[in-house]
């Protein structure tokens, strides 16, 4: 199957959920999340926030900021050239963005933790971190220029195939962590 053609079955099964079924199975990821060597030593979350149907990540940027954890996320600047991540203190200020994607309404302070662990998005995953993402390469771009990150992603079951084919600038994340949709 082609990019396009998965993309298109991936956001086809994931528009067909419910929001209780996101909600509900976001929160068993979000545990799998908390009980991960990856998150425990991490001193930093550096997060996207969840659009349309996304497992969903505020509860995930709170329990990081209630386990002492300094949370990031991403804001595009330069006209969709760039993401930067920016420290985030406050999660109701934001506003949506680029493509309509909630982003920090202030311009800084920008994330200086170099070792934070990064929320990987992403429509499709295997078993050994390939991902397919929305095709804009913002967080490829990030890590190949920040290259000491650990990487995590959370996907539905449903998001996990059997392999992947990616391009040479694709960058893998380092565990991915699934969840069949319940509800």
């Amino acid at each position: 199957m082609d990019k396009a053609a998965l993309r298109r079955m991936i956001r086809d099964k994931k528009r067909a959920m419910t929001e209780a079924q996101i909600e509900q199975t976001s929160l068993l990821l979000a545990q799998k999340l908390r009980a991960h060597p990856m998150y425990q030593q991490a001193r930093s979350l550096y997060a996207y926030l969840s659009y349309n149907q996304e497992v969903r990540t505020r509860p995930i940027l709170e329990m990081a900021l209630a386990d002492g954890k300094r949370v990031a996320v991403p804001k595009v600047f330069e006209q969709g050239t760039t993401m930067r991540f920016l420290w985030l203190d406050d999660l109701d200020a934001v506003a949506p963005g680029y493509c309509k994607i909630p982003e920090p309404i202030a311009d800084g302070p920008e994330a200086d933790d170099e070792t934070a662990l990064v929320l990987m998005p992403g429509l499709a995953f295997d078993e050994t971190g390939k991902r397919l993402g929305y095709g804009g390469g913002f967080y490829d771009s990030f890590l190949a220029a920040h290259p000491g990150h650990p990487t995590v992603a959370l996907c539905f079951g449903f998001q996990m195939m059997d392999s992947l084919e990616t391009e040479a600038h694709d960058i893998p994340v380092d565990a991915v962590l699934w969840q069949e949709v319940v509800g």
